[in-house]
């Protein structure tokens, strides 16, 4: 049973690094576009992404499957879980405690952006072309802006310190001086990826993409 459960957290481990650490950075990236350059270069961004070969396989496979084990077990594990006061210094209780606090706001943002995107596109309500319009009626409104800006928050604090705490669970940071090292580089990835996500929300509520909203709906509208 307790070889169980060493690999099952393992597994866990592993899996919030590869595929949330994965669908983090690539959708960090692909949205930033639309700060940087707009709707057209976000349009590009994720065409980009679904000229990939067997691109709804991979999707399935290689990232929602993952992430519902994570999830799932990431429940069970904080449910099981106490606060460890008392067992650690009060910053590493606190990001103890904040880690199964985020896990669980994390699971429930990250599958609800998923339905409201690419869930969408799956069940032909709305295009890939279409998706920057989506992202633009949903930041416009300021209670989503501010539930996705803590959604987004929660996932990249989940990930940065859930990889500070896989690099000491592999092995891969022995000593107090590595450690350290690492909190400072896995704090900085989480200041990083979240200014992305941010700058990309304030694009997607700007008005070039009001404009192509608009644009879209007149289209709609005419056909």
């Amino acid at each position: 049973m307790k070889g169980n459960s060493y690999f099952s957290r393992k597994l866990h481990s592993l899996l919030g690094i590869i595929p949330l650490g994965g669908f983090i950075v690539v959708h960090g990236l692909t949205n930033y576009q639309a700060f940087e350059r707009g709707p057209e270069g976000f349009d590009k961004g994720v065409h980009l992404i679904n000229s990939l070969p067997l691109i709804p396989l991979l999707e399935i496979f290689g990232i929602y499957l993952p992430l519902l084990f994570h999830g799932i077990y990431g429940l069970y594990v904080a449910y099981q879980s106490n606060s460890n006061t008392g067992r650690f210094q009060y910053g590493r209780n606190w990001a103890f405690t904040a880690q199964r606090v985020t896990g669980v706001i994390t699971f429930v943002f990250v599958f609800w952006h998923v339905y409201q995107t690419r869930l969408q596109v799956y069940m032909g309500n709305i295009t890939h072309e279409e998706l920057g319009s989506t992202m633009h009626h949903i930041a416009s409104s300021p209670l989503m802006f501010t539930l996705y800006v803590i959604g987004v928050l929660a996932a990249v604090f989940h990930f940065s310190n859930g990889l500070w705490a896989f690099l000491i669970s592999w092995g891969i940071t022995i000593g107090p001086k590595a450690q350290r090292i690492s909190s400072y580089i896995c704090m900085g990835v989480f200041v990083i990826v979240s200014a992305l996500f941010i700058l990309s929300l304030v694009a997607f509520s700007g008005d070039e993409f009001k404009e192509a909203a608009s644009v879209a709906l007149t289209t709609v509208n005419i056909g």
